[in-house]
């Protein structure tokens, strides 16, 4: 497959995760709570790994392809390739999803869907978050990101039953929104938070200021993973 399919593939992928996980979030989290925000993430990667998997790979994220270059998947070149088709794709969904909040009249974007920790974070976010100190949330981001990669990795591997990986995949990410929304409001993507970092606007806390740590701490994470594997399950020579 061309390059320039993937990359298409992987903008048009992402753009369908932020619009479909973030505008869940965004337009009826009120509605289907935590448990509906991390099922319509989960739902977004499962039907990308089915519709456009076949392409690109469907990672949908700059830290599953670093991962997958770590392993020795990827080319460094098609990495930063992928890279930039992402971010391009959640940024697009990112506007998308503030001219729908704008159509719909409603007011302020604040949070918007942005990813944060600590009392600042929590204040401007709602009761049901937990102020979570910095180096907590980059262990949760970190290990959550290192147990992403480490399904992925397995589920594609040509040794296993790579028919069922979208649906493996889709269910670890649900189960990691489901046990991270309340302390970073989950990311395990880069791509993702800086889409909505750039749309949010709060006066009490900096989306944009903390958003280092959502794209250091999945990218380490991701490397682990991607190192981890080859000790678990090294290739047969």
């Amino acid at each position: 497959m061309k390059i320039t399919n993937k990359i298409l593939a992987e903008c048009f992928g992402t753009f369908v995760l932020v619009l479909g996980g973030c505008g869940t979030a965004l337009f009826a989290g009120h509605s289907v709570n935590f448990i509906g925000v991390s099922i319509a993430f989960g739902l977004t990667v499962i039907a990308m790994a089915y519709g456009i998997g076949h392409v690109s790979g469907a990672h949908l994220n700059p830290a599953v392809s670093f991962g997958v270059f770590v392993n020795g998947r990827m080319s460094f070149k098609d990495m930063l390739c992928y890279w930039g088709a992402q971010i391009v794709g959640a940024i697009i969904a990112g506007a998308v999803l503030l001219a729908i909040w704008k159509a719909a009249g409603m007011g302020e974007t604040g949070v918007f869907a942005a990813n944060g920790y600590g009392d600042a974070f929590k204040a401007a976010a709602g009761e049901n978050y937990h102020a979570i100190s910095a180096g907590g949330a980059f262990l949760v981001e970190a290990l959550l990101t290192f147990v992403f990669l480490m399904v992925i990795l397995g589920a594609t591997d040509e040794r296993s039953n790579t028919k069922a990986a979208g649906l493996a995949i889709g269910l670890t990410l649900t189960l990691i929104h489901l046990v991270s929304i309340p302390l970073t409001n989950t990311s395990v993507n880069p791509a993702r938070s800086i889409s909505q970092a750039l749309f949010s606007d709060c006066a009490t806390w900096s989306a944009c200021g903390q958003l280092w740590l959502f794209i250091v701490a999945p990218l380490v994470g991701a490397a682990l993973a991607g190192l981890f594997y080859k000790c678990v399950a090294p290739k047969e020579d």
